[in-house]
């Protein structure tokens, strides 16, 4: 019985492990670094992430839980605690909204091996979107009262939604500001506080605009409220509208807030304020101030202080009576917390203290917490009295309110080091006989050594004559005790303890030593115990054995009521013991099995505690001087009592004027009388008796009136010393010490101080005034008020001594000559006052001036004196000084007197600098008449308008004899002259100036810039001119800027010509872009002298594509048996290319992925979503996709889940076969949709028994088969009796539905029967099958097969099984079809049909070709009629004639496919293949066929070629691509007679215009062209002859025989052409005469550069020109000098290799050559200004300096192209450079101008080719005006064409490679002609002008009789 669990328990020893803590362990307890808010709030739209991060060694692990402890975890897509310690709530719908999670209180608990602390409660609020509506009801206002219209929100979103403004329905708008002088007011609540309403109002309607804080939405009230304005009729005593009495509300620090006090009455009421003193009923009037406003009822205090809460009263009364609301308001400040020290070490035994310092309002509770658990301690300090081990750890404080809360935390580490007590050695359990002596012995060790005492049932041992205790120290420090008994008895039986223990802690030991012998129990001592607590003792019992034991009481066998606990080992329990009930004796009663027993008794008294009644000094405030009096009552508690009263912890015998009485046996009253202010604080009322001690304490305020301590007196100061006023006093409450000053000179109406007075200040009742004076002079009043009594007030005077001042120590004062003034000076100070006045420092004498008069007055404070002027003269202007004295001292002040007069005129006015729009002017100043000139006015007009009426001014400040006028207009004519002016007057106007401005770019931006995408690659800009006056000169064209809005490069700009109809609208369109991309652009105009500014930058995106990329990390997750969630990571938003509308996610079963119509495809915004209705344990394929507006994007890589297992469906059939008399066979068929793996079959089947009237069932029978297992033979069953059959499959999931039942009864014939079933075999090619037949029957029945329904004869592939079963190995596709089995017996027969489907590689498909086009080819595709297994998919194979075999895979469902991006007119083969879930089949039929399109079309030679003198122009576009686009050209050309031909480049880039150059004049060519396609290439020979030098054509050359070297027969055989030649020398030298003179005539630097034309057929020299000269007979008209700026980003090259000379010479090539014109240069000009023209080689100027082009580009053509000559990345530019330097360029400003195209490669042979620029000269004006420097370039880009090495290049560089494409809305105005566009962009990048070209059809080339040729 001893070794129950209960004794084992008992007799756990409580051993300290053999630890050493030490102080310096280089470990620190958690520390919050990032604490978590103590309120979040967010959207459901946005989620929120709440931080929590600590410090601390070894690292915290951040834990979140709820308030009340329990651990937090993540919830799927609602909440996730992150690893660093974050805490996340993502965003979620409206319908996940869960309020465990997402309406919760949480903690961060941070922990590591030194403890754990909490952060501050987080409340979390998610706010769910959802519509709410705000309400502005109607306001019944008295007229002239305030009215006050109040925005009703619904509770639900009180908390997030504030109001921001008013309106009205008339337009008019109120927010929240500072001025509280107006009508309307929108106070800080959010109300619209309107003051003295009348009628007018009442046809408002007002409306309130809110703004939801987390949302960021606003809105109107969806109601409009209005003012009912109603006329009183009598007066109306105020009344409130239904308004509580008494209202509470709480703010914050800082926050502004409204108290409302919205009385009604008539006549109209005042209002009054005020505020209680705390803990009375005296109230004081509300300070008004800065801070504190009150606008008619309501009362407004900005940025609330803590001590601002209180209790208000707002008092209203008119002439009928009055009304009052009283209003509690809490300001609320920030909780913080710190304890103090952050961190101890203290050595055990000694005490801790930590103190929590906290700040705020309100503070509720004060809580302590170590390592998370509560302490229940209550108090700001938290004392340790001894430390012990267990108080090692981290200790919180926390403060609370009903809103927040906050922490501190602290870590206690133990000093020192130690060891609690352990046993080394204990002492076991023994059964002994009487006799002998025992040995008990018990080691101990510890630091500090430990003491070992001795127990036996709970009583101490000592030393007497049988027992001996003895102890000593060993020389390791262990301490050893043995307990001696000698002679054991019985009754020394029982339970023997050793106790070790020290300081720092303690262990025991307990063994029961049993003597056997007959029970006895030891006596036991009178137990006394408290009231209240638990009861629990042992019975001491000896003796052994003991059969059992018992307590009794009364004789009644305990336990006897729920209280009482009595344990089999003699343990009593009584839990919460009372004196009624449980005081009494109890008897322990132990017996042995042989009936002895012993019996011992225990005698319980109960004591009680004394209990006192909560006492006070009453609920009335004590004032000083009054009786107070405290009863202390015992209401329960054992006597005696003994009563006592502390005071403030101490005695209070000593105190004066305080008596205790006892009253009774259980009372005792305190009395004070009278009480003193030294009375104030807490009394402690104590009583006790033997139970204990009990106390109680009560605080005692005395309201003590004001007194003095310091009371001001009068005072004088010296003037701008320091003065302090100290006013002192004190009471209880402390009282408040103001100061106000006597308005006036008496004392009375006193005021506040100003607010904003800096030098006045008052603290802790100290009155300073820093820098006094006179004004501060005055009657002061200090009042000290506690709300005690009337208060302390006290009036002093405060003077002020001071000599004599003046106000103003220099002064200026003015006169206008020969008119009166008088000088003043103003005294203050003590009188008397004497005055003098100086002049100049000299006294100055009325008498000696009559002029001067003398007058004095005397002021309260001071003196005035009067200097008076009669007429004032220039001799007036001087220094007056005013000298003062008094007996305090003297001063003076000065008045500089300046007599003054009108300035006279500004002269030497001339122009500094002028510009298009500004002038610079310069001037004399004049003489400024005795006064500062204060501006001059430059006056200026147009010079044909009035001074009068057109004149404008700009105002210059006076000290400035230089400015401008800088809003003039470009090119116009001004006068402009100049005004003074001072304080006198203006002057005359000075002699006038006469300018012109000069021409200027345009000032404005083209406007109404619009940018709108037309396609993914294309933007469409629109524009329209500059404002009128802006222009600044016409305006030829507009450059149009763009580039990537995020790239930081420079524009690319594309040149648009001026449309010259008013109003009309340009525009542009820009191909080649990037899809959905934002581009920038810039539109800008210019004129002749440069481009204006550009427009504000537009921005615009082209239209949206698709997704470049598929979604990332697509995954997907099984759910059930028909869900799966998948999700995905967004595509990067720069492969967007546009806006993702959401995602389409592709799901259907992997088994037949490769069908399409088993796909199903679902659309979602989110990333992720979940797949409903799948088929059960199903594997699935998905793939994931983004689409915008453009389009579906690309599709994810395929991923895979399998849905889960799920009971399976019923077998699909099921058969009973009788097998004997006893048996029966069940076979049945697996259910059709197993869903899942089927683990077992369950057969079920019970006997039918029917019983007369009445059905009964019989409880089934089961039987598990294992899968695999079709059949099942229940044997032993009754025969003739019906047996019900049916049959369940189960997989892991469960067991799924029953089959249908089959009722059969074994039977004595059994008939030939199959079990099998009618089935359908899909085979695999070459694979095996057996197809069963398990048949039955007595006597054995006889089977036989049938195939395809013909008997079955046994062969290699075929053969019949023992069982029955037909087996056929590696089966083809000539083995399906029908299989039926049939067996037969004496009792009957039956037969099954199997079908046999066998899946081969498919046939080869049928194709057919549909259509072809220049680059694609369609087809239609078939699968073979006799293919069973469905296709996965079909592969392609096509190769171009002489190319590489390429494949496509296309989806089984496609019927027709077209390949894309095939070579134009190319033979293609194409075979097809399909292909299945076995293997790709036989290949189709080839396909022969080929695209469309042909070889290149060769054109007639008169489009084609354009014939120069010294070169010719190949229009490239005149060749027809036959479908397929043109790929390059090569040019070749030779002399008629030679054999060899010359090539000129091999790689010629398609369009535009080709220029062969270096040919020679008057001369017969072949030119080969060879135009190559996709489709092959076409070779083209044409004859041309190249023009005379003169422009002529010439003749065919007549074939001589064998006389090549006769010149004269040459000469003779070709008199045709040698006379024009000759005819044309003698003219050529005729003009250069003429010219001659002409030029020696003219300025030497106005060389021109001479331009030609080509004669057409038939033409002649016409002198009908009325201007006549050389230049009409020639048929031209001379370009305009046109200066056009560089076009922006355009690139230049150095095409060309002029050389420089000084004389002309007909031998060297010309530079550039003369008659050579740039297609399309066309430009009037008035002939008078032009030179006279005339065909020359031109080498250089006569001293001239002429502006050459260096290279020339292309200009875009109607049809969108461009025409190239010479030159890539070229512009037609101006190059200000010497005209006659042929030298390699340095490039001045080519590469300067960014790219533009990249450069070509460099092709073909180079040797017999030199290459020239095609450009021409600048023809200069006559007039001799002079040049504008030339603009800067617009980009400065050195990264293309910048070699210098050589200046010669590539054919293909002259030749642009890129087409740029862009239509400029412009038509071509003729077939062979420039349109108008091409024409101006030629014209724009000719710096001297343009060319007019005849246009011509040109004579016939080659053989052809008409031997003229083409002009080009």
């Amino acid at each position: 019985m001893w070794r129950s669990p209960l004794l084992a328990a008992s007799l756990l020893l409580l051993v300290a492990a053999p630890t050493a803590f030490g102080a310096d362990d280089g470990s620190m307890g958690p520390v919050f670094m990032r604490e978590p808010p103590n309120r979040v709030d967010f959207s459901n739209t946005t989620g929120a992430q709440v931080e929590c991060s600590a410090r601390g060694s070894p690292a915290p692990e951040i834990i979140w839980v709820r308030a009340d402890g329990t651990a937090v975890g993540d919830v799927p897509g609602l909440r996730q605690v992150m690893p660093n310690g974050n805490l996340v709530f993502p965003p979620f719908r409206a319908e996940d909204y869960r309020q465990e999670v997402h309406a919760q209180v949480y903690v961060c608990l941070a922990r590591n091996s030194v403890g754990s602390i909490h952060s501050r409660d987080v409340h979390v609020r998610a706010v769910v979107q959802q519509e709410y509506d705000t309400d502005v009801n109607k306001e019944y206002v008295i007229r002239g009262n305030s009215g006050v219209l109040k925005c009703q929100v619904p509770s639900f979103v009180a908390d997030f939604v504030h109001v921001v403004s008013w309106q009205t329905d008339k337009g008019e708008t109120f927010v929240i500001d500072q001025n509280y002088d107006g009508k309307y007011l929108v106070l800080p609540s959010g109300e619209l506080h309107i003051r003295d309403v009348g009628p007018e109002d009442g046809y408002k309607s007002y409306q309130c605009r809110t703004k939801h804080r987390l949302t960021g939405e606003t809105r109107l009230s969806a109601t409009k409220g209005r003012l009912v304005i109603t006329e009183p009729v009598g007066s109306v005593l105020p009344k409130f509208p239904t308004m509580d009495k008494s209202r509470t509300f709480d703010t914050k620090l800082d926050h502004s807030l409204t108290i409302l006090c919205p009385a009604q009455a008539f006549p109209v009421p005042s209002y009054r304020w005020y505020k209680f003193a705390e803990g009375t009923a005296k109230k004081v009037a509300v300070s008004l101030n800065d801070r504190v406003k009150q606008v008619s009822g309501t009362l407004i205090i900005k940025e609330a202080k803590v001590e601002d809460s209180g209790k208000y009263l707002c008092v209203v009364n008119n002439s009928v009576g009055g009304e009052s609301v009283e209003t509690v308001l809490t300001v609320t400040a920030p909780l913080s917390a710190t304890v103090e020290p952050e961190t101890q070490t203290v050595d055990f035994g000694r005490p801790a203290v930590f103190t929590c310092n906290f700040e705020g309002n309100p503070v509720k509770t004060i809580g302590w917490l170590k390592d998370g658990k509560n302490l229940n301690h209550e108090d700001a300090t938290l004392r340790i009295d001894s430390v012990k081990k267990e108080d090692k750890g981290m200790y919180q404080c926390f403060v609370r309110n009903d809103q927040e809360s906050a922490q501190a935390s602290a870590e206690l580490k133990l000093g020192g080091r130690f060891e609690p007590p352990q046993f080394r050695h204990t002492f076991g359990e023994e059964t002994l006989q009487p006799g002998p002596s025992v040995f008990l012995k018990c080691v101990a060790s510890g630091n500090p050594t430990p003491e070992i005492t001795w127990e036996l049932d709970g009583k101490k041992l000592t030393n007497n004559d049988r027992l001996q205790v003895g102890q000593y120290v060993t020389v390791n420090g262990d301490v050893v005790s043995h307990l001696n008994v000698s002679s054991i008895i019985t009754n020394d039986g029982g339970l023997y303890k050793c106790i070790a223990s020290s300081k720092v802690g303690f262990t025991e030991h307990a063994a029961r030593v049993n003597v056997y012998g007959l029970p006895f129990i030891r006596p036991m001592e009178k137990k006394a115990i408290v009231a209240g607590e638990n009861l629990f003792v042992t019975c001491p019992v000896a003796g052994y054995p003991i059969e059992n034991i018992v307590w009794e009481r009364d004789g009644r066998v305990l336990p006897i009521n729920r209280k009482q606990k009595v344990f089999p080992n003699g343990t009593l329990i009584i839990e919460n013991v009372e004196r009624q009930s449980d005081q009494a004796t109890y008897t322990c009663v132990a017996r042995n099995s042989q009936g002895y027993s012993a019996r011992g008794t225990l005698e319980v008294q109960v004591m009680v505690l004394p209990k006192m009644v909560p006492f006070s000094f009453g609920d009335e405030p004590i004032y000083y001087g009054q009786a107070a009096q405290a009863t202390c009552l015992v209401s329960e508690g054992d006597l005696p009592l003994e009563i006592t009263w502390s005071f403030q912890g101490s005695n209070l015998s000593t105190q004066m004027g305080i008596s205790t009485t006892k009253v009774g046996r259980k009372a005792s009253l305190l009395l004070i009388d009278p009480t003193l202010p030294g009375h104030t604080g807490n009394y402690t009322c104590t009583a006790k008796n033997k139970a204990g001690i009990s106390n109680l304490t009560a605080s005692l305020h005395i309201y003590v009136p004001p007194r003095w301590i310091l009371e001001p007196t009068d005072k004088a100061f010296a003037q701008a010393s320091n003065a302090k006023v100290e006013c002192k006093a004190d009471g209880f409450p402390k009282p408040q010490v103001t100061w106000k000053k006597a308005a006036g000179v008496v004392p009375g109406d006193y005021k506040d101080f100003k607010a904003n007075d800096p030098n006045v200040k008052v603290e802790d009742g100290t009155l300073s005034i820093s820098d006094i004076q006179k004004a501060n002079e005055g009657y002061y009043l200090c009042e000290a008020t506690n709300g005690i009594g009337s208060g302390l007030s006290a009036v002093m005077l405060i003077s002020v001594q001071a000599p004599p001042s003046f106000e103003v120590k220099l002064r200026n004062q003015t006169s206008r000559r020969r008119e009166p003034t008088v000088l003043q000076c103003e005294a203050k100070g003590e009188k008397p006052i004497g005055i003098l006045w100086n002049m100049n420092n000299k006294r100055l004498d009325p008498k000696s001036d009559s002029r001067y008069t003398i007058r004095e007055e005397i002021l309260p404070n001071g003196v005035l004196s009067d200097l008076s002027i009669k007429r004032t003269e220039r001799s007036d202007s001087a220094l007056f000084t005013c000298v003062a004295t008094n007996a305090f001292g003297s001063d003076d002040s000065s008045i500089n007197l300046i007599v003054q007069e009108i300035p006279e005129a500004p002269y030497d006015l001339k122009v500094l600098d002028k510009s298009g729009r500004s002038v610079q002017l310069s001037w004399e100043p004049p003489y400024d008449g005795n006064s500062p000139i204060k501006k001059y006015s430059l006056e200026y007009k147009v010079s044909k308008g009035t001074w009068e009426s057109d004149i404008d001014r700009v105002m210059v400040p006076g000290e400035s004899t230089v400015a401008g006028i800088f809003n003039l207009r470009p090119a116009t004519t001004y006068s402009i002259r100049i005004v003074a002016e001072n304080e006198m007057g203006s002057s005359e106007p000075s002699d006038t100036v006469t300018i012109i401005t000069a021409e200027e770019a345009p000032s404005g931006p083209p406007t109404d810039v619009k940018v709108e995408p037309v396609d993914q690659k294309t933007l469409k800009i629109s524009w329209k001119p500059p404002e009128r006056d802006e222009w600044n000169g016409d305006i030829l064209g507009y450059y149009v800027g763009y580039k990537l809005s995020s790239s930081d490069k420079p524009y690319l700009f594309e040149t648009v010509e001026f449309s010259k109809e008013e109003g009309k609208e340009h525009h542009l369109q820009i191909a080649e872009l990037k899809t959905y991309t934002q581009y920038s652009v810039i539109v800008q105009a210019f004129n002749k002298v440069g481009a204006g500014p550009m427009s504000e930058e537009t921005r615009q995106y082209t239209a949206e594509g698709v997704p470049e990329q598929s979604p990332q990390d697509t995954a997907c997750t099984t759910l059930t048996s028909q869900t799966i969630r998948v999700s995905w990571v967004s595509p990067s938003l720069t492969s967007a290319n546009g806006i993702l509308k959401g995602y389409k996610v592709i799901y259907g079963p992997s088994d037949t992925w490769y069908d399409e119509n088993t796909k199903d495809t679902k659309i979602t915004s989110s990333s992720e979503t979940i797949l409903h209705g799948l088929h059960k344990y199903t594997n699935y394929s998905m793939m994931v996709l983004a689409f915008t507006s453009g389009g579906d994007g690309v599709k994810s890589i395929p991923i895979h889940c399998q849905t889960e297992q799920d009971a399976p469906e019923p077998p699909s059939a099921l058969k009973a076969l009788v097998m004997s008399e006893s048996s029966i066979l069940v076979s049945w068929k697996p259910p059709e949709q197993p869903n899942g793996i089927v683990t077992q079959y369950t057969v079920y089947f019970r006997e039918e028994t029917p019983v007369e009237g009445e059905a009964r069932e019989n409880a089934p029978k089961s039987e598990k088969v294992p899968p695999f297992q079709m059949s099942y033979e229940a044997s032993g069953l009754k025969k003739k009796t019906n047996y019900e059959f049916w049959v369940t499959a189960s997989t892991n999931i469960g067991e799924g539905q029953q089959s249908k039942s089959v009722i059969l009864a074994p039977s004595t014939r059994v008939p030939a029967k199959i079990a099998s079933f009618d089935d359908t075999f899909t085979a695999t090619y070459k694979e095996d099958v057996k197809l069963p037949c398990l048949a039955v029957g007595m006597p054995a029945p006889d089977m036989q097969w049938k195939v395809k329904g013909t008997l079955f004869q046994q062969n290699d592939r075929m053969r019949q099984l023992p069982e029955g079963s037909l087996q056929i190995k590696g089966v083809t596709r000539g083995d399906a079809g029908e299989y039926s089995c049939y067996v037969e017996n004496s009792f009957g027969h039956d037969t099954v049909t199997h079908q046999l489907v066998v899946h081969a590689p498919p046939h080869s498909p049928q194709v057919t070709l549909t259509s072809t086009t220049t680059s694609s080819i369609t087809m239609k595709l078939k699968p073979h009629a006799t293919d069973t297994a469905p296709l996965h998919g079909y592969t392609i194979h096509y190769k171009p004639e002489f190319g590489e075999w390429e494949t496509v895979q296309v989806g089984s469902q496609t019927t027709k496919y077209t390949l894309e991006n095939l070579w134009c007119g190319t033979r293609y083969q194409i075979y097809v293949t399909a292909y299945n879930g076995i293997g790709t089949g036989e290949r189709s039929d080839y396909l022969n066929t080929r695209t469309k399109g042909s070889k290149p079309v060769i054109p007639e030679a008169t489009r084609f070629i354009e014939v120069s003198t010294n070169s010719i122009t190949l229009h490239l576009s005149a060749w027809l691509d036959g479908g397929c686009p043109m790929l390059y050209f090569v040019v070749e050309h030779k002399k008629r007679h030679q054999q060899e031909w010359t090539q000129v480049s091999n790689n010629v880039k398609p369009g535009g215009n080709f220029v062969v150059l270096d040919l020679d004049p008057a001369s017969w060519y072949h030119l080969r062209v060879t135009a190559h396609n996709n489709a092959g290439f076409a070779v083209a020979e044409f004859e041309f002859a190249t023009l005379t030098i003169t422009g002529g054509t010439i003749a065919p050359a007549r074939e001589l025989p064998d006389k090549k070297n006769d010149i004269l027969h040459l000469m003779l055989s070709n008199l045709n052409l040698v006379v024009p030649v000759g005819a044309a020398v003698l003219v050529i030298i005729l003009a250069i005469f003429v010219i001659c003179l002409l030029r020696g005539k003219s300025d030497s630097q106005k060389d021109d550069v001479v331009y030609n034309q080509g004669a057409g057929p038939n033409s002649t020299m016409r002198k009908q020109h009325p201007q006549g000269g050389f230049t009409d007979e020639l048929g031209y008209i001379a370009p305009p000098n046109r200066k056009l700026p560089p076009v922006p980003g355009s690139n230049y090259n150095t095409c060309d290799r002029i050389k420089r000379g000084t004389v002309i010479s007909m031998e060297d090539e010309i530079c550039p050559y003369a008659t050579f014109h740039l297609l399309g240069f066309r430009e009037e000009m008035d002939p008078n200004k032009a030179m006279n023209f005339q065909t020359f080689p031109h080498q250089n100027g006569h001293g001239g300096h002429a502006h050459s082009r260096n290279s020339s580009q292309s200009m875009p053509r109607a049809n969108g192209r461009y025409s190239r000559v010479n030159g890539p990345n070229s512009a037609f530019s101006p190059e200000y450079d010497d005209p006659a330097n042929c030298e390699p360029e340095e490039d001045q400003y080519g590469s300067q101008y960014g790219p533009y195209g990249a450069p070509y490669d460099h092709y073909g042979s180079r040797n017999s080719v030199s290459r020239r620029s095609v450009g021409s000269a600048r023809n200069l004006p006559m007039n001799g005006s002079p040049e504008p420097p030339p603009p800067p370039p617009r980009n400065h880009d050195n990264s293309f064409n910048d070699s210098k090495d050589s200046n010669e290049i590539s054919e293909a560089e002259c030749d642009r490679d890129q087409l740029v494409n862009r239509n400029y809305g412009v038509k071509g105005n003729s077939r062979e002609g420039m349109s108008t566009e091409e024409m101006r962009k030629l014209i724009e990048r000719n710096e001297a002008g343009g060319f007019q070209q005849q246009q011509h059809n040109g004579g016939n080339l080659g053989l052809s009789t008409t031997y003229d040729t083409v002009a080009v």
